[in-house]
């Protein structure tokens, strides 16, 4: 089984999107749990596309296809993993701030997320601190992802930070804000609690925030 684990990391490494269903469904088939397939197979071959991507041995349009050849593997996992109570390393609500539509690197991060265990709830672009707040106090988040490519848009940051604390949630999400313009000053201007420079970051950031 461990050759098996092996074609699976390999499968998403190189975006093989064609085969990973196909050793997904055999390596169940061969006994492996839906949570062994994940933690042995597909989340090794992720974390390998983050640590390349980081180092720039691979380009956004690789890992895409690497995030997609993961998300198409979880599609049979999901059921299973729900069945078990297991899968993986706990939700991430994310989102571009209000007035930015800027999403092309909030999407990355969030396909990565998703690609590394998390599971994620994409609040899409342009998104009021008070959706933030919403839905924080709906899914009960471990970590709390936003993005802001403009410095216009930036304090939307502090401003969703502060109606956390208004309504007593702050201490229950952890709290990860990332774009070209944010600064680790400005992190902590706003009490946030950490920064990722780009997407592979982004995925050590949040497994650190979580303790994994």
């Amino acid at each position: 089984m461990s050759e098996m684990y092996g074609q699976l990391s390999v499968a998403v490494l190189g975006g093989s999107l064609k085969e990973i269903k196909k050793l997904t469904q055999m390596a169940l088939d061969g006994g492996a749990s839906a949570q062994q397939v994940l933690d042995l197979g597909l989340l090794p071959g992720m974390d390998e596309v983050g640590k390349r991507f980081k180092v720039g041995e691979m380009f956004i349009p690789e890992v895409l296809l690497s995030a997609r050849t993961m998300t198409a593997a979880m599609e049979l996992l999901k059921p299973l993993l729900a069945k078990s109570e297991g899968g993986g390393r706990g939700t991430v609500v994310i989102g571009t701030v209000q007035g930015d539509l800027h999403n092309i690197g909030k999407n990355l991060v969030a396909m990565m997320l998703e690609g590394a265990g998390f599971t994620v709830v994409d609040l899409g672009i342009d998104v009021k601190p008070q959706a933030f707040l919403n839905a924080v106090k709906q899914h009960k988040p471990k970590l709390l992802g936003m993005s802001a490519l403009l410095t216009t848009t930036m304090p939307r940051m502090g401003e969703t930070i502060h109606a956390l604390e208004e309504a007593g949630v702050r201490a229950q999400v952890k709290v990860m804000v990332g774009g070209a313009p944010v600064t680790a000053d400005f992190v902590a201007k706003i009490r946030a609690d950490a920064y990722a420079a780009n997407a592979g970051a982004a995925v050590e950031v949040a497994r650190a925030l979580v303790g994994d």
